[in-house]
């Protein structure tokens, strides 16, 4: 096994389950690659007889046979090495997708909290990138090994058979050959970690810079980002070129040696020739097996670089197939819930922080209620409706979905019931239709897709498209306006039909004809169910069922718009703050 140490060893091991599935191919290509080492001792053995025969004696009846010898050689070689690099690069690219798929389908299973503590761009990073170095040490390592192993074993026995003594100044070599691989072979695997965290801080520099490409360009960042990507690029080159000393050094060093070896044999063979005891075929022969050797043993030495790259990145790729997924130990499963929501002293804090973001909050919501949610900034709200959904888990209390621990039903059954619109709409760059029916709702017909954005004042415009509900809407929705977005993720939301919904600051951004429209759309979706909003403009919930204060992660103040205007408290004062100059959107009130 190449691979050094037992985790090493473990870590290797584990790499070739992946190739398991494809032994078929892999054994193919192993057995191409084998029949081309085989082939490899039988130009050397053609030098003796042609050189001592042919030459020697100026015979010409094998004029045609030698040649053709050679010709039928590189021709085998030639087949075997093709089917050989197909067969490998098939597996290879096989592996690729199998990791990838392994590494996706992990991502789509990681709670929100590992997102949180993650750069994008380091994850794009690893999927993208770090996965092409596995391919390496779980595929052509192996075929390396068996063909230039056996090459190197065809070549000493013909050299072997040829001259003893030549052979053993030959291997001599060898202790001093292994111990500057082992040399180099730490600095590579070292220097192989570094450079992919370095290419995951590039990708995460232009990640950055091309989805905030507006603020950059307003603001002027475009010299300042520039600079960011700069520094990372010097980053990832120096780890690049010290990698590549690293490398370069290697195989000199095997060839330096290799040269003293075939030094000393052509002064042992020219001391054996002045004695006779060497024919020049025989000495042509050996020099040039002995030639032929350094390719296989410099393929054997870099095998090393690969190996290390591929552990390297196997590292990488396997820290994001490890980590824990999203827990979920609930068993229950619910049809259609009521929709009455309890919150019982329900306790909470983020990582790395001190104060609680929830502190004993206590909260019954009847099934239709619309609740809507009022603070100053950091107060809780958009935290206290995140663990609706599980999002994150309560550090303390609990949480009742019609009188059910929600931490006992199942995600799936959990998020079924619930339904969320957020000011930062997120649509994907597909279809209008492919945007509404998503997920679970891609098999609705396309009248209920139609239905949905006809409720959700959406149906004019997706009908002014240029292929309505095919149109393609770019990238995160780039193609529409922010009413236009807002609107189709409430059509999603009506489309799904959960009895309950989530709106985070639904129309905060918004100018005022597009809150217009989308209030509406808001109120139909509301309609008949249990409703969290967090509200951003105190307008917009001055009609909702109870309007819930929070302030410091505690509840301060509850009770409707008027109650809680005359009780003269922290709703009135951020009220009178929102409008006192005439805005309808107080920062005192955002999240």
């Amino acid at each position: 096994m190449p691979a050094r140490g037992p985790s090493d060893v473990k870590l290797y091991l584990r790499l070739l389950r992946y190739v398991r599935p494809y032994w078929k191919m892999f054994a193919a290509a192993v057995v191409c690659m084998a029949g081309m080492a085989v082939t490899e001792p039988l130009f050397p053995a053609l030098m003796k007889p042609l050189l001592d025969g042919s030459f020697a004696q100026r015979d010409t009846s094998d004029i045609l046979r030698y040649p053709l010898f050679i010709i039928a050689i590189f021709t085998v070689r030639g087949a075997f090495g093709f089917a050989g690099d197909y067969a490998i690069a098939w597996v290879a690219n096989r592996v690729v997708v199998d990791l990838r798929m392994s590494m996706f389908e992990r991502l789509m299973q990681l709670p929100t909290r590992y997102f949180d503590d993650q750069s994008s761009g380091v994850l794009i990073s690893k999927v993208a990138y770090d996965v092409m170095g596995v391919t390496g040490a779980a595929t052509s390592v192996i075929t390396v090994l068996v063909r230039d192993t056996l090459a190197v074993i065809g070549l000493l026995g013909w050299m072997l058979y040829l001259n003893w003594q030549l052979t053993l100044v030959t291997l001599a070599t060898v202790p001093l050959v292994a111990l500057a691989v082992g040399a180099f072979g730490k600095r590579l695997r070292k220097m192989f970690r570094a450079a992919q965290k370095a290419m995951g801080g590039i990708t995460h520099v232009v990640e950055e810079s091309i989805g905030a490409h507006k603020v950059v360009k307003i603001f002027g960042g475009q010299d300042y980002e520039t600079r960011r990507f700069a520094h990372a690029n010097r980053v990832m080159r120096g780890y690049v070129m010290r990698h590549s000393i690293a490398a370069a050094g290697n195989v000199p060093l095997v060839q330096v040696l290799a040269s003293v070896a075939i030094a000393t044999v052509i002064a042992v063979a020219l001391h054996q020739s002045a004695n006779r005891q060497i024919t020049v075929g025989e000495f042509m022969s050996f020099i040039t097996a002995m030639m032929m050797l350094l390719g296989p043993l410099k393929h054997l030495t870099g095998v090393s670089a690969t190996l290390q790259r591929g552990l390297a990145a196997a590292e990488s790729v396997f820290e994001l197939v490890d980590e824990p997924p999203e827990t979920d130990r609930g068993s229950l499963k619910i049809a259609r819930a009521d929709g009455a929501i309890r919150f019982e002293e329900v306790r909470f804090g983020y990582p790395g922080t001190q104060r609680l973001a929830l502190d004993g909050v206590n909260l019954d919501i009847a099934p239709g209620e619309t609740i809507a949610l009022v603070g100053p900034s950091g107060s809780g709200k958009t935290t206290l409706a995140n663990l609706v959904p599980r999002f994150y888990q309560p550090d303390g209390g609990r949480i009742l979905l019609d009188g059910h621990d929600i931490r006992e039903i199942g995600l799936e059954s959990l998020r079924a019931n619930i339904a969320l619109v957020s000011q930062d709409v997120v649509l994907f760059n597909d279809s209008v239709a492919a945007n509404i029916a998503y997920g679970s709702m891609a098999g609705a017909s396309r009248e209920a897709i139609a239905a949905a954005a006809a409720a959700a004042n959406a149906l004019e415009f997706i009908e002014r498209l240029p292929a309505g509900f095919d149109t393609q809407i770019g990238e995160d929705g780039a193609k529409l306006s922010g009413g236009q977005r807002q609107r189709l993720a409430i059509a999603r939301a009506l489309l799904k039909d959960a009895p309950v919904l989530i709106l985070d600051e639904a129309t905060a951004a918004l100018d005022s004809e597009s809150e217009r429209q989308v209030q509406a759309a808001l109120e139909v979706l509301m309609r008949d169910r249990t409703t969290l909003v967090i509200a951003h403009r105190l307008s917009t919930i001055e009609r909702a069922t109870r309007i819930v204060v929070l302030d410091a992660g505690r509840v301060v103040e509850t009770g409707s718009h008027a109650e809680l205007m005359e009780r003269d408290g922290l709703y009135a004062r951020l009220h009178r703050i929102q409008y006192a100059g005439g805005d309808q959107a107080s920062p005192a009130a955002a999240q």
